[in-house]
């Protein structure tokens, strides 16, 4: 037998624009993480353009990418990706040293975002000294800084209780409500819905758009928290369309077929 073509992604169109929350779900190896790659420039499409704050930079070289994420995309990663030698302050002022801050500014900029995120008393501490929360709250701490226009997350809810979980949504929810910055979010927290202005699903590297029911958007809409009284604290989950077709191509965004 001869090799056989695996398609990760496909039919994948969507738009991202600043001020929207964007939650996507779907199923273990169903393209998610691959498609939050594509976006964040980790990885490019062999097939399809990417269009980023107007650009098109699909064909653009390996020592472009770079600069272009640090610029314009903040990445919350599951697996936290801290320096272990550096401390929390460190590890946040470190990427403002890489987007040309001056000392001063990118040590009170640390301090504010790492305040907000939680972390007030543990700025001094590496990651080896940190919960696995706190590690996340520092990695959200290190998206958040600069002038990203993006934030790319994946679980960043995985690691946090229930209350700092939220909390934490509530600071991502300011940012975009601001107007200053996107936030995509890969997630299997069904309560995190209530911060969504979209919630996408991707099923077998098909992306099908928002298919909450007006139904499900009332019952969210009732109880502002996302926690209606169902017995388990937990909102239904908005079953998705089947990906029989593709979804309708979207104006040139981040993804596009």
């Amino acid at each position: 037998m001869g090799p056989t073509s695996v398609h990760a992604v496909q039919h994948a169109s969507l738009t991202l624009r600043a001020g929207e929350f964007v939650l996507l779900q779907g199923p273990s190896g169903s393209g998610k993480t691959t498609l939050l790659s594509i976006m964040g420039l980790l990885m490019k499409p062999s097939d399809g353009r990417i269009w980023l704050c107007g650009q098109d930079v699909t064909t653009m070289g390996e020592d472009q990418l770079p600069k272009l994420r640090l610029r314009h995309i903040g990445f919350v990663f599951q697996t936290y990706n801290l320096f272990p030698a550096l401390t929390a302050i460190q590890n946040v002022t470190l990427a403002l040293k890489l987007k040309g801050y001056g000392w001063r500014e990118r040590r009170a900029e640390a301090r504010r975002l790492l305040e907000r995120v939680g972390l007030a008393d543990c700025m001094s501490r590496r990651p080896d000294e940190l919960s696995g929360g706190q590690r996340q709250r520092v990695s959200i701490a290190r998206a958040l800084s600069g002038s990203a226009d993006i934030i790319l997350a994946d679980e960043p809810t995985a690691a946090l209780d229930t209350h700092t979980g939220l909390s934490i949504m509530q600071l991502l929810k300011q940012e975009t409500e601001a107007g200053r910055k996107a936030v995509f979010c890969v997630t299997h927290d069904v309560r995190l819905e209530p911060f969504a202005t979209r919630v996408d699903h991707i099923i077998d590297g098909v992306l099908t758009p928002d298919a909450r029911t007006p139904m499900h958007l009332a019952a969210v809409a009732e109880n502002g928290n996302g926690f209606p009284a169902n017995g388990n604290g937990m909102p239904p989950a908005a079953p998705p369309p089947p990906p029989s077709q593709p979804p309708p191509s979207l104006p040139a965004g981040v993804v596009s077929p």
